[in-house]
């Protein structure tokens, strides 16, 4: 038996808690959320933020742990690294994980490397930001450097909305520091996913396009459809940046949450490489999708296992995630479901009662559940998760 620190224990965490559990290992779960439902399920629990590095290494230290995990975590994906490193068990140099988790450090990295960047900068001073952004234009997003779920998000398309963004950024940033950077024209969707290195190599990866609710935030992600419309020679190029961009980091193992696009003349953008395994059940999907489960290799990497078995694999048929959510404030009536639709759900969990109180969804805080479906046809899968409102409504009163 061996033991397991969990950074986390959310419903979107819970997955990998199982299968440790299932495995016969000793889980141990942290965060300041003593209700999360994780933590019901460890053999034992600790009340401390998954982003206080010198507190989980205490309690690292204190259990002797074999292995640590910060699963669809952004903001506790560094603190996993910091106590590997310090413990000397299996991970990615904190150094670098820090990088790849703060949304300026990843822009200057990417320029000082030469890939292809939008023009970014990050900003304590609103002063100094608003002229950056006199000399870039709008459209532009700003953004905390540090929240995950995209929360604190505008795409400002006006300048007279500055403040207001500028300060909701504020609100969501541990770090009070916020990102101006401009929009990049994209061709086609945007893109998600996840991917697994191994000894360095980026062994694995299962893109989908990602999807936007255009009636409430179009900035959080919905959903994301499975195997991604692009063409195989941009993936490559996708692939290849990627290699590169693990390499001089010095990535060695685990899982990686993609979101990239392609401009409107075929260059490949990193928007974020997150150091983690993505939310939004995208290991979930990508395990019924292609047999490969993220999930295993996530905590068995964790604990220093072999995983020689993980290798690519295509994504057969057409599956998609989907967040449950609301496009009206109010309290949670009943989710109505169309004829259509109700064949394609494989999975569902709502996870609000009627009676709650809902809010328009503006993050991933917001979501009030998930599903699962597999489609008959690309066509019909994009123009239903797309348009997913005439097939699945939250209904408040």
């Amino acid at each position: 038996m061996k033991k397991i620190l969990f950074l986390g224990g959310a419903p979107t965490q819970i997955a990998p808690i199982n299968y440790a559990l299932e495995q016969g290992h000793h889980v141990i779960t942290l965060d300041y959320l003593p209700d999360n439902p994780g933590h019901k399920l460890a053999h034992k629990y600790y009340n401390i933020s998954t982003t206080d590095r010198e507190a989980v290494l205490e309690v690292a230290q204190a259990e002797n742990i074999d292995g640590i995990v910060a699963y669809a975590s952004d903001p506790a994906a560094p603190t996993a690294a910091y106590v590997a490193e310090e413990m000397g068990l299996p991970g990615n140099p904190y150094e670098s994980v820090e990088i790849l988790a703060r949304k300026d450090l990843f822009r200057d990295f990417l320029g000082k490397h030469k890939f292809n960047v939008p023009r970014s900068k990050a900003f304590y001073n609103e002063i100094e930001a608003k002229a950056w952004l006199d000399e870039i234009g709008v459209p532009v997003f700003v953004k905390p450097v540090d929240s995950s779920g995209s929360k604190g998000v505008t795409h400002l398309k006006i300048k007279e909305g500055f403040h207001d963004a500028f300060e909701h950024a504020l609100k969501f940033s541990r770090e009070k520091k916020v990102v101006v950077e401009e929009e990049i024209v994209r061709q086609g969707y945007q893109v998600a996913g996840d991917g697994f290195i191994l000894d360095g190599e980026l062994v694995f990866r299962c893109w989908a396009d990602e999807h936007f609710d255009k009636l409430c935030n179009g900035l959080v992600p919905i959903g994301q459809t499975f195997p991604t419309s692009h063409s195989e020679v941009l993936l490559k190029e996708a692939h290849k940046e990627t290699q590169r961009l693990l390499e001089l980091l010095g990535m060695r193992t685990g899982a990686l949450n993609f979101d990239f696009v392609f401009s409107e003349d075929g260059r490949f953008y990193f928007l974020e490489l997150g150091p983690r395994n993505g939310g939004c059940l995208i290991p979930e999907v990508i395990r019924y999708a292609t047999g490969v489960d993220l999930i295993k290799f996530t905590v068995d990497a964790a604990l220093g296992l072999p995983c020689d078995n993980l290798s690519m694999k295509l994504t057969n048929g057409f599956w998609s995630s989907y967040m449950i959510h609301s496009i009206e404030d109010g309290a949670f009536k009943e989710l109505w479901l169309s004829k259509r639709v109700q064949q394609y759900i494989v999975e569902q969990d709502v996870q609000v009662q009627p009676g709650t109180k809902v809010n328009v969804f503006s993050g991933s805080h917001d979501t009030l559940g998930t599903m699962i479906l597999k489609y008959q046809s690309r066509g019909e899968m994009l123009d239903m998760i797309d348009n997913m409102e005439r097939d699945v409504l939250v209904k408040c009163n």
